[in-house]
Parts: C-alpha cells; structure tokens; sequence
C-alpha cells in the first residue's frame, strides 16, 4: 500500500461539526404481499471529515437508508416517518428540485452498479465536464483539467485515452472507477457510497480506499461507506453502524466495535472472518437465516438466530447508550 497509513486513526484533525443527522428514519415499500419495512427507526449521525461504515448482511436495510438520505427512493417506496438533516436543512420530504441542487455538487453517491450514474451513450470527458459545470462556472478547458486529475486519482492509466472513450469500451472495474471519480469531481461535503469497491482488484482497492480517506481529512468531506465488508470498513472508518432487518443493532467507534462487540449479531459477524488464528479450522457461523422483511419474527428480529435469547426478546429491544458514544438494541448486550 505504498507505505500509506490505512487506519482510521491517521485522520488528522478531531470531526466536530455535524453534516448529516438522521433521527428516526422510517422508509417502507407498500407492496400487494404487504408493506416492507425496509429501515425501520434509524438513527445516524456524521460529522465533517469522519467516515462512518453502515454494516450488514444483503437486505438488511443499509443501501435504502444510503438512498432515502440522497432522495431516490420511488414508489413503491416512500419516507413515512424520520428526520433527515444536512447542515441543519431538513431533506425528508424535500423538493426534487432542492434535491437536484444538492446532489452531484454538495451531497454525491456512489452506486454498486457503475451504469446508474454512467450514460453509455456518452463520452467519459463529456460525461465528467458536464458534472462540473452543471454546478459551477468554469471554463471548459479547467473542466477538462479537473477531469484528467480525478481519473488519474482512482488509478486510471492514460487518463487522456480514458477521457474519450465510451462506457462500453471500458472494463467493469475501470467503469467503477470512473464513477467513483465523477463523485469526487466537486469535492461534495457528503458521501454515500454503496459497496463501490466490491468488483476491484485489491490493489486498485487500496489506492481508492487511500484515496478517499486523504479527501475527508484534508477537505472535512463526511462520508457513509455501506458495505457488507466488516475487513474494509475496519481499516476505514472511524465509526461503524451494524444493521439488520432495518435497524441499527450496535454502533460505536470502530476499534471498540471489532475489539468488543456488544450486540450477539455484531459478534457473530466478527467471528465468520477469516484470520490468522483460525487458519485451518472452520469458521463460526450466524445460524439460520435473514428474514424476510416481509414476515419479521415477534420482538428482536435476530431472535431465531441468536444464543442468548430469551422470552424477553419477544418485545423490540430499544437502544441503549453505553459510555464512549456507544449504543446496543439488545436484551441480553454482551459484556
């Protein structure tokens, strides 16, 4: 990793100022088997140049909540309940048009699926300028520029050659790629990325992972990194947010969520990856499965698949500070 320091302690400066609060955050799909209450009470916070990872298995809720703070969810789907704060304005139930100011200039996403924000008809180049000029007044050629920098900053090789193909000349990885660096383009003050990194080689992966942590320490850019990655998000984040079936389990600073997790799911999740120490041995398993958000289970919904349930898990847990700027949604929170 060329002697980079990936650990979220080498951010410089302490994160004070908050950008992105959210409070009770209910959004819900009304479909003819029945409403999908795909995040269910969420709160989340970030500050200005803190990371923050949003944790889970596939379904648990993390990427609507990404969606639902940026504005795109469609029916069926809709906010029913919550708060959504950037910088003190309240985005829930906020114009498309307000949205649109805001997105791709102050608030950006980056998506799984780099074709969501590429337009395959499109050069890279026209594609790129158009994303800063659409925010700001900028001649063509510094547009141009900018573009080259951003491209150069992902690890494209021969930026120049990138910058006047298509989409569709361009590898899966180097189209992610691409993406990332049209979110970066207008150094936005929030981020959400959507497990962007999953379809990159490793080593484009670290540079990218250096990449953005270096944006959020020198600029105050905050940033919501969704995966299901608990090894990338450790190296990454300063806090980790655990979800599942639409809530936020545990959450805390990173080194004390992996060092001692407190929620049995958390635990569980921590013990499935693999290390050293279990080299050669089978891994710990979460038993069971995810339910179906559809069809949650009476209480908790981990309930079925956790070791220490009791009856009193047959009522919802609610969160539970604990010291550090901790929180638990458990019963029986391991010590």
């Amino acid at each position: 990793m060329d002697g980079h320091d990936f650990s979220a302690g080498a951010r410089a400066g302490k994160p004070d100022a908050t950008v992105l609060d959210v409070q009770g955050l209910q959004t819900h799909f009304f479909t003819h088997g029945g409403v999908v209450k795909a995040v269910d009470g969420v709160d989340l916070q970030v500050r200005s140049g803190e990371i923050v990872g949003l944790v889970g298995e596939s379904g648990s809720g993390k990427t609507i909540t990404g969606f639902s703070v940026i504005g795109l969810i469609d029916p069926p789907g809709r906010i029913v309940g919550g708060s959504i704060r950037y910088l003190g304005e309240e985005l829930a139930g906020a114009s498309e048009q307000r949205l649109q100011q805001l997105r791709g200039k102050e608030i950006s996403m980056i998506f799984q699926d780099p074709m969501m924000t590429l337009n395959p008809v499109l050069r890279v180049d026209t594609q790129m300028v158009e994303a800063i000029l659409a925010h700001e007044k900028v001649g063509a050629a510094a547009a141009l520029a900018r573009s080259r920098e951003a491209l150069a900053m992902v690890g494209i090789p021969s930026p120049e050659e990138r910058l006047l193909a298509y989409p569709h000349q361009l590898s899966g990885g180097m189209r992610q790629r691409v993406a990332i660096a049209i979110a970066l383009l207008n150094r936005p003050r929030l981020i959400v990325a959507d497990e962007p990194t999953t379809a990159l080689d490793v080593t484009i992966q670290a540079q990218i992972l250096f990449e953005v942590q270096k944006l959020c320490r020198e600029t105050g850019t905050a940033l919501i990194w969704i995966t299901h990655d608990l090894a990338v998000v450790s190296g990454l984040a300063d806090r980790i947010a655990v979800m599942y079936a639409g809530r936020i389990v545990e959450s805390g600073a990173t080194v004390d969520v992996i060092r001692r997790p407190t929620h049995p799911y958390t635990q569980g999740l921590i013990d499935s990856i693999p290390t050293r120490a279990t080299h050669g041995s089978l891994l710990r398993q979460i038993p069971g499965m995810t339910p179906s958000l559809l069809h949650l289970p009476q209480g908790c919904a981990f309930r079925p698949r956790c070791p220490r349930a009791s009856d009193a898990c047959l009522v919802v847990p609610q969160p539970t500070a604990l010291p550090h700027e901790r929180s638990v949604r458990c019963w029986h929170a391991l010590a």
